[in-house]
């Protein structure tokens, strides 16, 4: 076996830096074909989409936007978009069962949520159906709405 001069070791060192930098730069591998594709797909990016038109949107639109300010402790925007977003019969329900549980009516608790999902549960006779799973920490809690599919207005909220 020869030994390798000083000048040698060092380029062979130096060519093989620049091989796995160029690899992991261009995500290529250094067994592999030299495309510049990634090794792997990215993971596609987290999106939301929806539609003014729709009464589902709306109910998504409002509990996202809701948990915020209640969150934030905005009241006076979390009464805005009560007004906004649910119907005048619901609005004057909601402060009675407030007062009689002492909670929020539209999360049915005391405190706001960590996280929450909006599932749609169909629609029928001129109403969109949802459920919203609240998480606190490591429970999760559901509340079943109803939004009119004419108005776009939440029409019901129950747990």
């Amino acid at each position: 076996m020869s030994k390798l001069s000083a000048g040698r070791t060092a380029s062979l060192t130096l060519a093989a830096t620049a091989v796995l930098t160029l690899a992991l730069v261009t995500g290529a591998s250094a067994n592999g074909p030299a495309t510049g594709e990634p090794a792997q797909a990215a993971a596609a990016a987290p999106s939301v989409s929806g539609s003014p038109e729709g009464a589902f949107t709306r109910i998504a639109d409002f509990y996202g936007s809701y948990i915020d300010a209640v969150y934030d402790g905005d009241g006076p925007t979390a009464d805005r978009l009560r007004a906004f977003y649910l119907s005048e019969p619901l609005q004057a329900e909601l402060r009675k069962w407030e007062e009689a549980n002492h909670a929020d009516g539209v999360l049915r608790a005391q405190n706001v949520p960590l996280k929450w999902k909006v599932t749609s549960t169909g629609s029928g006779t001129g109403r969109t159906n949802a459920t919203v799973t609240l998480t606190w920490g490591s429970d999760t809690t559901k509340v079943f709405v109803q939004a009119d599919l004419a108005t776009r207005k939440i029409v019901s909220i129950r747990d």
